[in-house]
This record gives C-alpha cells, sequence and structure tokens, in this order.
C-alpha cells in the first residue's frame, strides 16, 4: 500500500500492474503509484495474474475468462481499478460482456485509464518545470476501443514547461495490436517504421505512448531509423 501524501485519501485505488508492463517497463508501475499517492489517492497494487487480453486476442478466450475471473478476486475491496497499459484497460472495460455477469459488469464499471483518472482530479502535488517536448502517440485501445483520444494530455498540459506534439496519422495503428506484431511481423515492421517517421517529423525530444506495446514496437523502429529517443509512458513525465 501507498498512503496518499497529504489528507483524506480521494479513494482507495488498485493498481493493475500488467503482465508486460510488469516485465518489459516496471519503473512506470512505480511512477504510477508515485503520482496518484502524491495527488490524494490511496493505491495497493494487490497480488495478481494477468488479466487475459493475450489470451482474448489469440483466440483463447475461456482461458482469458479465467483469468480475468481471478482479477475479480483480487480487486474486490478498491474503489476503481487503476490501469497504465491501454491495452488491459479495454479489455477490462468489457468484462461485463465477455463474462456475461453482473458482478464483472460492476468491477468494468470502476476500471480507469490513469489518464483518464488524473483527467477528472484535480491535482494536489505541485507540478515543477519539465522543458521538454514530447511526440505523445496514441494508442489504439485508447483512442478507437476507449474513446479516450489523448486521453493523458490534460495531465501533462498541467507541466510546466512540458511541450506536447501530436504524430501525424494519430489514426493508424503502430503494429504492435496485442499479438499483431507476432503473427505478422513484416506487416507490423512496415506500420512501425511509419509511425517512427511521424514522430521524427514532429522535432520532438522524446517520444510517449500510453501501452507498452506501442513503445515497444515504435522504439524498435526509432533505432531501426538510426533515432534513438527516449521512450516514456505519459505517467513517467508527470513524475518527473
Amino acid at each position: 500500500p501507498v498512503t496518499p501524501a497529504a489528507g483524506t485519501p480521494l479513494a482507495r485505488v488498485g493498481l493493475l500492474t500488467g503482465c508486460v508492463q510488469s516485465a518489459v517497463f516496471p519503473d512506470v508501475n512505480v511512477a504510477t503509484a508515485r503520482v496518484l499517492a502524491a495527488d490524494g489517492f490511496e493505491v495497493v497494487a494487490p497480488p495478481q495474474g494477468c488479466c487475459g487480453a493475450l489470451s482474448v486476442h489469440s483466440g483463447r478466450l475461456e482461458e482469458g475468462k479465467t483469468f480475468a475471473r481471478g482479477l475479480l478476486e483480487a480487486f474486490g475491496d478498491v474503489d476503481l481499478i487503476v490501469v497504465n497499459s491501454s491495452g488491459c484497460g479495454s479489455h477490462l472495460k468489457e468484462l461485463g460482456w465477455l463474462l456475461g455477469d453482473e458482478r464483472a459488469a460492476e468491477f468494468a464499471a470502476r476500471v480507469r485509464d490513469v489518464g483518464e483518472l488524473l483527467a477528472e482530479t484535480p491535482p494536489r502535488a505541485r507540478r515543477h518545470p519539465l522543458p521538454l517536448r514530447v511526440a505523445l502517440q496514441d494508442s489504439c485501445h485508447l483512442r478507437h476501443a476507449q474513446r479516450l483520444p489523448l486521453s493523458s494530455s490534460t495531465s501533462l498540459t498541467r507541466v510546466p514547461g512540458l511541450e506536447i506534439v501530436e504524430p501525424v496519422e494519430q489514426d493508424l495503428c503502430c503494429g504492435s495490436a496485442g499479438i499483431y506484431n507476432v503473427v505478422q511481423p513484416e506487416a507490423a515492421r512496415d506500420l512501425g517504421d511509419r509511425k517512427a517517421s511521424h514522430v521524427l517529423a514532429t522535432g520532438a525530444q522524446a517520444y510517449a505512448s500510453a501501452n507498452p506495446g506501442c513503445l515497444v514496437q515504435v522504439s524498435q523502429a526509432l533505432r531501426r531509423a538510426r533515432h534513438r529517443l527516449p521512450a516514456l509512458h505519459p505517467i513517467e513525465l508527470v513524475d518527473a
């Protein structure tokens, strides 16, 4: 548990750490807990397994349902479930449909993308200047599935000196798309290269996306183009 920095907690929130996020970008989870606590939330990260999104993506529906039911037990005593991996968030917001029962629907109604939650929460912690030009790429899971375009932009614009620029073709997938870059690697590579070129065209000093798959995919494409940029989750910028 991470207790809020000051005052009465706004809510008790459970942090979904995510299989990919915790394995590849564990610092994102640490940054998420710090920011939420600083802004007045009590944060817990209960023992948890996979949410089941990747199983469902690959057609293993019953396995995905089993994983999802495990989360209903793990997050039973929190007010909200906060997700910093937009692929997981899209999946969890559809659990009412996937599992077809009232308990799952109630769980899904408590799921919030971390950018979504911060956008609707007046900050308690002071934001310090961060003079940086950042290309913010929307993930398809946020833009299309959750219908939350640029969900992190509100929390980022509260940071003095931070300039957010959008690459063109935001509606276009970067090629990660769950397991698409595994089952269709050549097409995914082409999409990643196209996205990377749009990121570079912004003249940004760093690249940000709210989904670990996008961060990996576009970072690889940037390396192929011999233009390495820091790849960050938006919550890491707020944390900084």
